[in-house]
């Protein structure tokens, strides 16, 4: 099979799910909407968490990250896909599908990392509060928003290069919304056999090690709630928890259909639909799933809306 060159500008082709759904322009409405939805609430809980100094709390750091992280990785699929199907012209360059699967790796593989120590700041918060300032000092906080960071970008950066590494063939069409890295090898002329369990390991590493901590921090706060006198606290416990763990559950569940299942028992069609999920809907519902639930979120945005925005309308 013959090669084309992909550094005189040829690309590929984003063959994402609004090229294949039966109703194209309401799929597109619907993601545009989505879309608004993940800028305006991601958006507006970022800033209630800086404007509010009752939130300058690790809890709401970590959960600013989380949106900060949904914002962008949104922004790094959604308005491309949107643009792409308005002007019929899904392509991609080379180096903007290298650069769209970089941060979109990094991106994901923070929030993967992020999640975790979320769980573990909530374990400390509930079964250690006396110690809750030591262990989550600000200076621990910020080590850990640093280091969800770091390790997704190294990682995301050696699997970006070692994956455009490799010589494509005529066929220029990714099966997906996105140029993540099993459907980029599928249009390789190379052996990428070995590679392919390499990132099937890693993969399966970098998702099942945060989930088993998340997973040992509810069994740990599970127990603890179970034995605390106050109903009220024990509520207010369960509806913390209930949130970071539905939020939880929408991020690994799509994560390890994706990554951590065979290729041979997920067509394209689902991996495309899982990749909406993932990028558009989960960062869309997260900012919501947290502040809706939340007394002190939703107050300092009362307050925040009395501030800045009824003494405008007052004013008419």
């Amino acid at each position: 099979m013959e090669h084309w060159n992909s550094t005189l500008g040829s690309g590929f082709l984003l063959m994402g799910i609004l090229e294949d759904s039966g109703s194209p322009e309401l799929l597109c409405a619907t993601i545009s909407a989505l879309y608004l939805l993940a800028l305006t609430s991601n958006g507006l809980l970022l800033l209630v968490i800086t404007k509010d100094v009752r939130l300058h709390v690790p809890m709401y750091l970590l959960l600013g990250q989380l949106s900060l992280m949904d914002l962008l990785f949104t922004s790094v699929v959604t308005p491309k896909a949107i643009v792409d199907f308005l002007r019929s012209e899904p392509t991609i360059s080379f180096g903007g599908c290298a650069l769209q699967m970089f941060l979109a790796l990094s991106l994901g593989g923070a929030e993967d990392l992020l999640l975790a120590f979320m769980a573990y700041d909530r374990y400390v918060a509930i079964c250690h509060p006396l110690n809750y300032m030591i262990l989550m000092s600000p200076r621990v906080c910020w080590l850990m928003v640093a280091t969800s960071w770091m390790l997704a970008s190294l990682s995301a950066l050696g699997h970006t290069l070692y994956t455009m590494h490799y010589p494509f063939c005529m066929s220029r069409k990714i099966k997906h919304l996105l140029c993540e890295i099993p459907p980029v090898l599928k249009l390789a002329c190379a052996d990428t056999s070995r590679y392919q369990l390499t990132v099937y390991v890693m993969g399966v590493t970098l998702l099942i090690l945060p989930l088993v901590a998340v997973l040992a921090s509810y069994t740990l706060i599970l127990f603890t709630v179970l034995h605390m006198p106050s109903n009220e606290g024990r509520q207010k416990a369960l509806v913390t928890c209930s949130s970071h763990l539905t939020v939880v559950g929408l991020f690994y569940g799509a994560a390890t259909f994706m990554y951590v299942l065979p290729s041979s028992l997920h067509s394209p069609k689902q991996d495309n639909i899982i990749s909406v999920f993932y990028t558009i809907v989960t960062p869309a519902l997260n900012p919501l799933i947290y502040s809706l639930r939340n007394k002190e979120v939703m107050g300092a945005l009362r307050r925040l809306l009395g501030k800045y925005i009824l003494p405008t309308q007052s004013t008419f």
